[in-house]
């Protein structure tokens, strides 16, 4: 009875350290799982930016060195969340443009509130795949815009379709180019200690 009882006690001892294992390692699976989330995020939008995955577009420093006689359109949208109080419309609704030629143009943006908002302007092109082809020079989406109340600007963008596009079978006979931008709220980042004694509302807009 007492070698009984041992083993009984055994068998518990033992049932209950694989049940601490089977839950650690639930635990563990789902915090890695957790953290995956997390770092695929900036992995992601790394991805979308290397590759214009999704439409996304490109970032450049510099002008392109080539301009071909080739043309395209680029149309421009412009939409706002409901929860940003602004009037959002680009000042062109179409240029025509050269393969590799820098162009600029403007989007005019009105705050309707009595209060100011900051706001941040996510964006995308179509087609799709012809968002590894559009790069952009300087533009506001780059960072968070706050608009006081009533306040009325136009956001520059300056940017060229790369001549390469007419290399990619999957895109070279696209005739037209769509930039689209949707503003979002943003949480207005902390003005630097320089900027403390800056009179409200004294921002730069890009």
């Amino acid at each position: 009875m007492e070698e009984q009882r041992k083993q009984d006690l055994r068998g518990v001892a033992s049932s209950r350290r694989r049940a601490q294992i089977i839950a650690f390692s639930c635990v563990a699976f789902t915090c890695g799982m957790v953290g995956a989330a997390y770092a695929s995020v900036p992995l992601y939008r790394l991805f979308c930016q290397m590759t214009g995955y999704g439409g996304t577009t490109q970032r450049a420093e510099q002008a392109s060195a080539t301009v071909l006689d080739r043309t395209i359109n680029v149309r421009f949208d412009a939409n706002a969340s409901p929860s940003v109080p602004w009037d959002f419309q680009p000042t062109e609704r179409e240029v025509t443009v050269k393969l590799g030629e820098t162009r600029q143009t403007s989007y005019r943006v009105k705050n309707r509130s009595n209060q100011p908002v900051t706001a941040q302007a996510t964006f995308n092109v179509t087609p799709l795949l012809s968002g590894a082809y559009f790069n952009k020079i300087a533009c506001f989406c780059f960072s968070n815009q706050t608009l006081q109340p009533g306040e009325e600007v136009d956001m520059p963008v300056v940017f060229f379709v790369d001549p390469a596009l007419i290399d990619d079978p999957d895109v070279k006979d696209a005739a037209t180019i769509t930039l689209s931008y949707t503003f979002f709220p943003a949480t207005p980042a902390a003005a630097p200690v320089a900027d403390a004694g800056k009179p409200t509302g004294s921002s730069d807009k890009l």
